[in-house]
């Protein structure tokens, strides 16, 4: 389709319009209020006895992540909540402070969210040569890399969230893009490495910027990372292949249509999705920088003149989706975004309003992409192959108690997430 191609020709841009970092942020944490029809899960605040160091103590080990909701299998005929996931490519704190914001309005507004790190965004400039991409010279970035005051900031945004209860996952490190020397390009073998060098560049961040009496990070992130987008949403077949047998639990580097998710590859297929472009005849992919190349093409500050209809746009366009699911199929919107200031941070400013009309209304839960991957293991086979069944915007025609009515459930495997408790 047209849309689709457009979307493919504009993603080849992306790692001209990456940021680099210097700046700062508070890191505290605040719990996050409860979801509702979903029960907190037991020990969700990690006691302090519990840290364990890793490795070179850039990371640790402290107990089960907090405010994480334990997920509930759908009872019969019940409808299911309209999932919301914000995440954000290649999360960093810079000047523009953008992470500890969103970060804010996540806490004032019910809501969690994924940041996917940039791995080279942990790495100093001085240590450079210790990243060896794939297909190119040691030391190469298409994004750069970090000085010691930006590292600092990124880290403690990043503590800070994980505490909240928000997803910490990957944009992979140096963000090549392109038919000729891009990421479309890799091998299995070669996501390998690229994913292994993510990691280390997350677990030894303390020694890599000198920073070894820098308090660590609380996750362990071989057993944190779960899922992660591509780079210019290119190299998927070949990165699924690599995160499947790398344990991965989901991938989120495709376009798809606002259904129900499937697996692919052994992975939750929780692709962006098309939503209505106001003003267009044609829709649009669920990410600011796609709405800016449709508007402004390969200008990152276009006429200011048109800015505020720019982002009105994508605000209203997300809403239409948003509306289109609530009140139809209710399959959970995809949307992705990127810390910039493009056309004078329009579209910064649309995810807010986004953010503050959806993720307190009824029925609605904003997630991390983790926290809707629990939610789609603890399901019904059965119900979610019926859900699949309803088409874009499609409400059941006898309403939800009838749909999801009579069906045999079936049982939830022992240990699974949703699964009956144990009993001693």
């Amino acid at each position: 389709m047209a849309a689709t191609q457009r979307i493919a020709a504009g993603m080849a841009i992306a790692a001209a319009c990456a940021t680099a970092l210097a700046g700062c942020a508070d890191g505290g944490s605040v719990p996050r209020q409860g979801e509702r029809g979903t029960k907190k899960a037991a020990g969700a605040s990690a006691p302090r006895a519990a840290v364990r160091l890793i490795g070179d103590g850039s990371t640790s080990y402290t107990g089960a992540q907090p405010h994480l909701p334990r997920p509930e299998r759908l009872k019969p005929g019940r409808r299911p909540p309209q999932f919301v996931v914000f995440s954000w490519d290649g999360s960093g704190e810079d000047g523009q402070k953008l992470f500890s914001h969103f970060r804010r309005l996540s806490k004032a507004n019910r809501a969690t969210m994924t940041y996917f790190l940039s791995g080279v965004y942990l790495l100093p400039e001085s240590r450079r040569d210790l990243y060896r991409p794939p297909q190119h010279s040691p030391g190469s970035s298409e994004i750069g890399f970090n000085d010691e005051q930006g590292i600092k900031d990124t880290v403690e945004q990043l503590r800070g969230a994980w505490l909240e209860g928000n997803e910490i996952g990957t944009h992979f490190n140096g963000h090549f893009c392109g038919a000729e020397a891009g990421v479309g390009q890799w091998s299995v073998a070669d996501w390998k490495s690229e994913i292994a060098q993510a990691k280390s560049f997350v677990k030894s961040w303390r020694t890599n910027a000198g920073l070894k009496d820098a308090a660590p990070l609380p996750f362990d992130y071989d057993k944190e990372l779960i899922g992660a987008r591509t780079p210019c949403l290119e190299g998927r077949e070949n990165f699924m292949k690599a995160a499947r047998e790398l344990g991965f639990r989901y991938d989120t580097s495709g376009v798809g249509d606002q259904v129900w998710p499937t697996r692919k590859e052994g992975l939750w297929d929780l692709s962006m999705q098309l939503v209505p472009f106001p003003g267009h005849s044609h829709e649009q992919l669920t990410m600011d920088y796609n709405f800016m190349v449709d508007q402004s093409g390969t200008r990152t500050q276009g006429d200011p003149a048109k800015r505020r209809l720019w982002g009105d746009q994508m605000r209203d366009g997300l809403l239409k989706g948003f509306d289109r699911a609530y009140d139809g199929n209710r399959a959970p919107l995809i949307i992705g975004n990127h810390f910039e200031s493009w056309n004078g941070g329009t579209y910064m400013r649309a995810v807010d309003q986004v953010v503050e009309r959806v993720c307190t209304k009824a029925e609605v839960r904003c997630v991390s992409f983790r926290q809707l991957a629990d939610w789609l293991d603890a399901q019904d086979p059965t119900v979610l192959d019926k859900l699949r069944g309803l088409q874009v915007g499609e409400a059941p025609k006898h309403g939800w108690a009838s749909f999801l009515a009579g069906h045999r459930p079936a049982p939830a495997p022992k240990g699974v997430p949703g699964a009956p408790a144990v009993k001693p």
